[in-house]
């Protein structure tokens, strides 16, 4: 997991204020919410560490009056937020295995890839998606900073470089001869501190009839459904297809095609090409946005109110359920979604009995902040508390059916977002 900062937790040089919108530069930014300081997600402790002082800093949510893009006015450094023994894996989650499984599918049959081609995925973790093709003698380069995982990709058979995906490193790929047909992005532009470099970072590493395939989390996704836990420190950006529209244009790409898929609660898949004109999906999702306001500071300044309201009816609940003498532990555990729900809420040890989750690099280790033991999900079969407060409640679905002991038991999980809910 990653090691917290050697000086002092939580030092200014650690986080920056932005000056500006990190898409257009413009001052004009209106925080929408503001979450106070919040631990760093993905930050795990050892027994010997679990005490040690909690690495917090500002979560402020705004939009650009100018844009619309909505993001994060701080940035932490990404040496902090990706160092070390990173502990996100996607192939650990099933549904993202299949999600992504299918989505290489369809690029292989529509691209018509072969062994000719080459498939490059920026942020590619272990290799999830990569490996689709690389099992199909299509080839494949991922660029990924978190050592950890690139080491699992490079067992799996795909070709890592740890490093960040910038301008710096896609010129370097570009002078190799190593252009890319098919770039992939899943969840990744998001956490580019400058848009810009990234997007003139995807131009140069695009052959000339390349494609780009960008998966972003859907800022009316999360106004919508008040998932104020998709807020982290490592999400700097929330895009509609209006501000990624505008974002692409002014770096001489465009939207080919837009389509809204479940992922994380909610995402936009964006296929982009050089001088691209908006194919029929995109063109009718950025017609909905504008007839909805998506593009106007108005749209989201109601969020903040609806999202305190959704913090004190689960609070409330937790708190009933505590004074009836009931066990909640949570499922899911150092995650962004995880860290800011529990942040948010003030909830620790003295509330939740302990955490679980399938991730067998969280298993053992202590969350920051809340203090939580991480413990494998047969855990709840084993404790029996009464409730489960479902944390990673974007996979509900999978969740619920793994652990169908535990619910016939007389278990029952707590579904936080969009509005609290116990089944």
């Amino acid at each position: 997991m990653p090691s917290p900062p050697s000086a002092d937790p939580g030092r200014s040089d650690d986080c920056r204020r932005e000056p500006g919108c990190r898409a257009c530069g413009s001052a004009a930014l209106e925080v929408v919410l503001d979450f106070g300081e919040v631990p760093l997600p993905e930050v795990l402790l050892t027994e010997e560490r679990r005490d040690d002082p909690v690495i917090a800093f500002p979560l402020r949510l705004a939009v650009c009056e100018d844009c619309s893009l909505v993001q994060l006015t701080d940035t932490v450094s990404p040496e902090i937020l990706y160092g070390g023994d990173y502990p996100y894996f996607s192939s650990v989650v099933q549904t993202l295995v299949d999600h992504f499984g299918a989505s290489a599918g369809r690029l292989m049959r529509d691209r018509r890839l072969g062994p000719d081609s080459l498939v490059v995925e920026a942020a590619s973790n272990d290799g999830c998606m990569l490996g689709f093709f690389a099992r199909e003698g299509i080839p494949v380069l991922g660029i990924d900073p978190a050592r950890g995982p690139a080491e699992v990709a490079e067992r799996a058979g795909v070709p890592t470089i740890v490093d960040f995906f910038d301008l710096r490193r896609a010129r370097m790929l570009r002078e190799e001869g190593r252009l890319a047909d098919v770039l992939l992005g899943n969840n990744v532009l998001n956490l580019a501190g400058d848009l810009g470099d990234f997007a003139q970072a995807m131009s140069a590493v695009m052959a000339p009839d390349g494609v780009a395939v960008l998966e972003v989390p859907y800022v009316v996704a999360l106004i919508d459904k008040r998932a104020f836990d998709n807020v982290f420190h490592a999400n700097l950006s929330y895009f509609s297809a209006t501000a990624l529209d505008r974002l692409m244009r002014r770096h001489g790409l465009g939207l080919v095609a837009v389509e809204r898929i479940p992922t994380f609660g909610g995402s936009l898949r964006a296929t982009i090409a050089r001088d691209a004109v908006p194919g029929p999906s995109a063109e009718a999702i950025l017609a909905t946005e504008a007839a909805a306001g998506v593009g106007s500071a108005d749209y989201y300044r109601d969020f903040a109110a609806r999202v305190l309201e959704l913090r004190d009816s689960l609070t409330q609940l937790l708190s009933d359920l505590r004074g009836q003498g009931r066990t909640v532990c949570a499922y899911g555990a150092a995650g962004g979604m995880a860290t800011t729900l529990l942040g948010f809420l003030g909830l620790d040890d003295r509330t939740i009995a302990f955490a679980v989750d399938g991730n067998p690099h969280k298993q053992g280790r202590y969350t920051m902040g809340s203090r939580l033991l991480v413990s494998p999900p047969e855990r709840l079969v084993t404790d029996r508390p009464d409730y489960a407060l479902l944390l990673a409640w974007n996979y509900a679905d999978e969740i619920l059916a793994a652990n169908a002991e535990y619910r016939r038991a007389g278990g029952r999980f707590i579904i936080p977002i969009p509005e609290p809910r116990v089944i």
